[in-house]
């Protein structure tokens, strides 16, 4: 199939110059110890009572975008008050409870959002499109990219496991005027404009993409890792828009969902917890297992925050983390840096 459609993006603007192992070296090297945590950060419970939470973005107006797949439904939440109200209702809800499929995530290009949709199709007993929908109103959206029509119509060629044709998205990104989106079941990523051209960006072999973050021309990608998603198959890799491999960046937490830079340029990393073997058609982590980790520059990860219940998207606000569950909670966690990028003690 590589020979039907590109695997990479064309690149327009500037071009990658470096080598995708001097692009990790180069982003490794900006994690210094000069952003390292001042003292024990504090956790301080925000929200509550949502119903299957998953992804989230910050939105146009500094406010935090959280998406919920039971109800098809988008939130938005004031990152001091914790007041809740809707922004979107009425997409596609999963089918399957909690954290399996339904609105998974959602994105912002200017003031307009653009709400992931997976796990709804044919293949899953649904009847709707996977992909990616427009938000025109507050309960009116427009499809923009069929990406479970392209999936099917172009399968990977990597061997390992498919539950879904239409493919399981997880997280999407913009990206030079589009969109990156992972797919954890057909464990790729793919490019999409605004107009709906779907390509691939960079396939894998069984890891597990999972969240998103972009630097410059570097994407970093959070892989969960196959089952049972040790803490040596939780990574935080990076590529380039001419990478046909990715490059590891840090390993050793189990499960990770989600990559973000906090102020100061230190690199953070969500782990969901340990595997729980008695949920895995839920595919559920054992509660209170999920961590916020940071990432060194010696390519491990220091838990900065444990005890995380079932953790899947993590934000930054200025000098505060904000972390999603899909218990439906959101923590606000507090005294990650150093000044002058946190609060002089």
């Amino acid at each position: 199939m590589k020979n039907q459609f590109k695997t990479q993006a064309t690149v327009t603007g500037l071009k990658i110059k470096t080598s995708t192992v001097l692009l990790a070296a180069a982003l490794i090297a900006m994690i210094t110890p000069s952003a390292a945590t001042a003292g024990p950060p504090t956790a301080t419970l925000l929200v509550s009572g949502l119903e299957g939470t998953q992804g989230s973005t910050v939105g146009p107006d500094g406010a935090l975008y959280v998406t919920e797949n039971l109800e098809g439904r988008i939130w938005r939440v004031d990152p001091e008050t914790g007041q809740v109200t809707t922004f979107a209702s009425g997409l596609p809800a999963g089918l399957f409870g909690i954290g399996n499929g339904g609105v998974v995530d959602v994105a912002f290009i200017g003031k307009t959002a653009y709400a992931l949709v997976t796990g709804v199709a044919s293949d899953s007993g649904g009847t709707s499109v996977v992909g990616i929908y427009r938000v025109d109103g507050p309960a009116s959206f427009t499809v923009v990219a069929d990406i479970g029509e392209f999936n099917v119509l172009n399968p990977p060629t990597i061997p390992f496991h498919i539950d879904l044709p239409t493919g399981f998205q997880f997280a999407i990104e913009t990206y030079r005027g589009g969109f990156l989106v992972t797919d954890a079941n057909l464990n790729r990523v793919l490019r999409v404009t605004l107009d709906g051209e779907i390509s691939v960006f960079i396939d894998f072999d069984n890891i597990v993409p999972t969240g998103l973050v972009v630097f410059g021309d570097t994407v970093l990608m959070a892989e969960g890792g196959p089952d049972p998603h040790t803490p040596q198959t939780g990574k935080v890799v990076s590529f380039g828009p001419k990478s046909s491999t990715a490059t590891e960046v840090a390993s050793g937490v189990p499960w990770v969902l989600d990559v973000q830079f906090g102020l100061g340029r230190t690199l953070y990393a969500l782990s969901y917890g340990t595997f729980d073997p008695n949920t895995e058609a839920l595919n559920l982590a054992v509660p209170n297992t999920g961590a916020l980790a940071k990432v060194n520059g010696d390519g491990t990860f220091t838990v900065v925050v444990p005890g995380l219940n079932q953790p899947t998207s993590l934000q930054f606000i200025r000098n505060k983390a904000y972390v999603v569950t899909l218990t439906g909670e959101i923590w606000k966690i507090d005294g990650l840096s150093d000044p002058p990028y946190g609060p002089t003690p």
